[in-house]
């Protein structure tokens, strides 16, 4: 998919010897498809400033941060919770990454290296890297959690001791040590 701020950068294209800056800000438009894309209510604004480093070798190193202003309803209230965001995103992009092909595979110690790719469109990089720094839960200040427990007429609701795997044999062993006497 294609993303809403699309900056392709050709790395071949870009100086061998020193780093190049570039600056993604989105305009009103863009802010609006993001929020949809990334299911929020709304970017009040975005701004991502990162440089493109060569080296070693073929290599390449992106650095960089993220500024952002989000709206998203409260998972509690639903009343509108705004979060400032401020990220540093950082990627290597490695000439001689070998994607594995196998079934399993054990994640790499470091997760920022990527293969080299020949066109890098640093509106994913924004869109990855917004979509990673939003709060799964955002609370709005002052919401209470919410009491979610449902039991039967009559009935004891179940608390955090009684669901414990263990606490059943302790009762147990407890009365067979006391039958014994």
């Amino acid at each position: 998919m294609k993303p809403v701020l699309s900056h392709p950068v050709r790395l071949a294209d870009l100086p061998q010897r020193k780093s190049t800056h570039v600056r993604l800000v989105p305009d009103a438009g863009q802010l609006e498809s993001l929020a949809d894309r990334l299911g929020v209510d709304q970017f009040r604004k975005v701004r991502m400033d990162l440089e493109l480093s060569p080296g070693p070798g073929r290599d390449w190193t992106l650095t960089g941060t993220l500024g952002a202003t989000v709206v998203q309803p409260c998972r509690v209230t639903t009343d509108p919770v705004t979060t400032r965001i401020d990220d540093t995103v950082t990627r290597r992009y490695a000439a001689d990454y070998d994607i594995p092909r196998e079934e399993e595979v054990e994640m790499p110690e470091d997760d920022s290296v990527e293969p080299l790719p020949a066109l890098l469109d640093l509106g994913d990089v924004l869109e990855e890297a917004l979509a990673l720094a939003i709060p799964d839960f955002p609370r709005a200040e002052g919401a209470e959690d919410i009491d979610l427990t449902a039991t039967p007429a009559g009935a004891e609701p179940l608390t955090d001791d009684a669901v414990k795997p263990f606490a059943g044999l302790a009762e147990l062993r407890a009365k067979m040590e006391r039958d014994e006497d």
